[in-house]
C-alpha cells in the first residue's frame, strides 16, 4: 500500500478504533469505486482537510500530521511497506545488509528533484547529516541515534566532534553504506519514515527559505504556502516512481473546526476529510453513503504525564494506575464516541509487528474501587486535581469531558480540560514543557514494527518523548531488543519491554483509531493507508465537461 507512512503526533479525534468494522454504512478500506462510464480530469485538483503545520517544512523538523501530510506528499523514499508489512522498494534499487549492522543502498535510475538536479548518494548523506547536526535544531534529529557518529556530530553536551557522521559513505553516484553503532534487526523498516528525505544541494544556501518553499523528489511538487489559509502541491511530471499522482495536485485547506470541514464536504466545496466531528458521529454513514470511510489505521489515543512538572515530577506510579482504572472506556467509546473506538489494553496499536492484545494487565480495566485504593496507596494526586491539555480544532472536547467526569466519579480526584485554540498552539505547549498536569496524545505509526511505539515514544530522549519520562529499566529492555540478532526476537524482546511500562506508567492507553472520513461527489478511489492519510496520488477527480 503506497502511502503507507507516517503523521506522527495525530491532530484529530474523530478516528476510530481498529477493531470497530463491523459498523454499517461506508466502506472499510476506503470509499468511491472507480466508475468506467466517468470521466476523470487528470489535471484535476483536490481539497483535504487541514491545518497549520507546526513548523517549517524540512523533513527532519516535521512530527506532526498536518505538516507530514505535505512532506510525504512532496518527498518519496528509499522504501516503503504494504499492507502485509512488507518492506517494498520505492527510491532504493535495494538496501541489504549481511548482519543488520551495515547497510548498503542502490538508488534507482534517473531520479530528480522537482528543481531538476539528480538525487543521488550524497543527496542522501549530506540530508542526513545536516539533519542530525545540534546547530540545525532539527526536532526528529534524534532518528539518526542509530549511526554510528552521531554523538560526535549532535553531543548530549558540549560542542559537537565532527560535522558529519563517520557511519555514512558515499560509494559513487548511485550507493552508499550506512553502518550503525550496533545491530538493528529492524533499521530498514525505519528507512520508511519522512524523516530520511533527501534534499537537493539547493536546500543548503538557505534553508529556512527551504522549509517555505521544499522541493522534493515525491509524486507531488510544492507551489505555495498562505500561511494559516492553505499549502498548495501539483503532480510532479517526471517523477519516476510507480505511484504517480491520477490527479492535478492538491490543495490542503484550514480549518478550525471539524465541524466547519464537515459542512463544507457535504455542500461538495471540499474533496477529502479524515476526521468526523463527534456530534456527526452517529449519522455520518448515513449522510454521506458511498462516501464515508470508516477504516482502521495503526495509532492509539494515551493520556501522556507531564513527568516534567512540579505535580507529576516525584509522583508513586500507583496514582497513575489508579487514573487509569478510573476510566470506563467501554461507555466513553460507546457513548460518546458511538460505539466506533475500541478500548486500547496497552501502548502498541494494533496492525502494526508486535502488537499484544493486554499488555497493559488490568489497568485499563474501569474498577472505582481499585482506582480508589492505588491512588491512596500512592500518595493521592498533588493538589488532588488535575487537567488534559488539547486541542480544540481536533474534535476533542466531548470526550476529555466525559474522561474527567468518569476520574471525578470514581475518586473524587477533580478534572478539567486545558483547551488550546487549535494544534499548532497544543503541540508548542508540550514543546515548551508548558503542559500544566496531562495531555491528550495520539499516535500514528512511522513504521509498522512495535518498537516505533515503544522506544520512539518513551525512550529517554527520544524525539516523540514530550513528557520528560525516563526510566532505566525500560531503556535497558529496549537496548537488549534492539541489539537482537533477528527481528523476530527483537519484537518479542520489545512485547517485554511493553509490559514492563505497567510499573512506570508512562502515559494512559485509552483507545485505538480508525479512520472516519469522507469524500465529495467530485472525487472518487479515495483510500487511506495504514497511517491514516488519504493516498493522495490514487485519487480521481471528475470531468466537469
Amino acid at each position: 500500500m503506497r502511502g503507507a507512512k507516517s503523521a506522527k503526533w495525530v491532530a484529530g479525534a474523530a478516528f476510530i478504533a481498529l477493531a470497530a468494522t463491523a459498523c454499517g454504512g461506508g466502506k472499510d478500506g476506503g470509499s468511491g469505486s472507480d466508475d468506467a462510464s466517468q470521466k476523470w480530469d487528470p489535471n484535476g485538483i483536490v481539497t483535504m482537510a487541514s491545518g497549520e503545520p507546526q513548523n517549517p517544512l524540512q523533513p527532519a523538523n516535521v512530527m506532526e500530521s498536518y505538516g507530514s501530510d505535505v512532506i510525504k506528499s512532496v518527498f518519496a523514499q528509499l522504501v516503503d511497506y504494504d499492507e502485509s508489512g512488507k518492506i517494498v522498494m520505492e527510491n532504493a534499487e535495494s538496501v541489504t545488509t549481511t548482519d543488520s549492522k551495515t547497510f548498503t543502498v542502490k538508488l534507482k535510475d534517473g531520479w530528480t528533484f522537482h528543481d531538476g538536479t539528480p538525487v543521488t548518494a550524497k543527496s542522501y548523506v549530506d540530508a542526513w547529516n545536516w539533519d542530525a547536526a545540534t546547530k540545525n535544531n532539527q526536532q526528529n534529529a534524534s532518528w539518526f541515534s542509530d549511526i554510528k557518529g552521531y554523538a560526535d556530530v549532535h553531543p548530549e553536551k558540549g560542542a559537537p566532534k565532527a560535522e558529519t557522521m563517520s557511519g555514512l559513505k558515499v560509494v559513487d553516484d548511485k550507493t552508499f553504506t550506512i553502518e550503525l553503532s550496533t545491530t538493528l534487526p529492524y533499521f530498514e523498516y525505519k528507512l520508511a519514515y519522512t524523516v530520511f528525505s533527501p534534499l537537493p544541494e539547493s536546500f543548503y544556501k538557505d534553508p529556512k527559505a527551504a522549509g517555505e518553499a521544499p522541493i522534493g523528489n515525491g509524486a507531488y511538487k510544492f507551489v505555495k504556502w498562505e500561511h494559516k489559509k492553505s499549502i498548495e502541491v501539483a503532480k510532479y511530471d517526471k517523477y519516476k516512481g510507480d505511484n504517480a499522482a491520477q490527479n492535478g495536485g492538491v490543495i490542503f485547506k484550514n480549518y478550525t473546526t471539524p465541524e466547519a470541514s464537515y459542512a463544507d464536504l457535504r455542500s461538495d466545496k471540499l474533496d477529502v476529510v479524515d476526521q468526523i466531528p463527534t456530534a456527526s458521529l452517529p449519522n455520518f454513514q448515513q449522510d454521506l453513503g458511498d462516501r464515508a470511510v470508516n477504516k482502521p489505521f495503526s495509532a492509539i489515543t494515551t493520556i501522556g504525564i507531564a513527568y516534567y512538572s512540579k505535580q507529576w515530577k516525584d509522583v508513586d506510579p500507583k496514582v497513575i494506575q489508579g487514573l487509569s482504572m478510573a476510566i470506563d472506556r467501554a461507555t466513553i467509546t460507546k457513548t460518546v464516541l458511538n460505539g466506533l473506538r475500541t478500548p486500547a489494553t496497552g501502548w502498541v496499536a494494533k496492525g502494526v509487528l508486535g502488537y499484544q492484545d493486554g499488555a497493559a494487565g488490568d489497568i485499563t480495566t474501569f474498577d472505582p474501587a481499585k482506582a480508589k485504593a492505588l491512588i491512596k496507596e500512592g500518595g493521592g494526586v498533588p493538589g488532588n486535581k488535575i487537567s488534559i491539555q488539547y486541542n480544540t480544532d481536533g474534535g476533542h472536547k466531548d470526550w476529555v469531558d466525559a474522561v474527567c467526569n468518569s476520574i471525578r466519579q470514581a475518586t473524587g480526584v477533580d478534572c478539567v480540560g486545558d483547551a488550546k485554540v487549535d494544534f499548532q498552539a497544543d503541540l508548542k505547549a508540550r514543546d515548551a514543557k508548558q503542559v500544566k498536569s496531562i495531555y491528550r496524545s495520539g499516535w500514528v505509526l512511522d513504521y509498522p514494527v512495535n518498537a516505533n511505539f515503544l522506544r520512539d515514544l518513551y525512550g529517554t530522549g527520544a524525539a516523540g518523548n514530550q513528557g520528560g519520562y525516563s526510566n532505566k529499566d525500560f531503556d535497558a529492555l529496549t537496548k537488549k531488543a534492539d541489539a537482537a540478532k533477528t527481528l523476530d526476537e527483537s519484537v518479542k524482546l520489545y512485547q517485554d519491554a511493553e509490559k514492563s511500562l505497567v510499573n512506570s506508567m508512562p502515559s494512559i492507553p485509552l483507545w485505538y483509531y480508525n479512520v472516519n472520513g469522507g469524500h465529495s461527489n467530485n472525487v472518487s478511489t479515495v483510500e487511506f493507508g495504514q497511517d491514516g492519510s488519504p493516498i493522495y496520488n490514487t485519487i480521481k477527480v471528475k470531468a466537469t465537461k
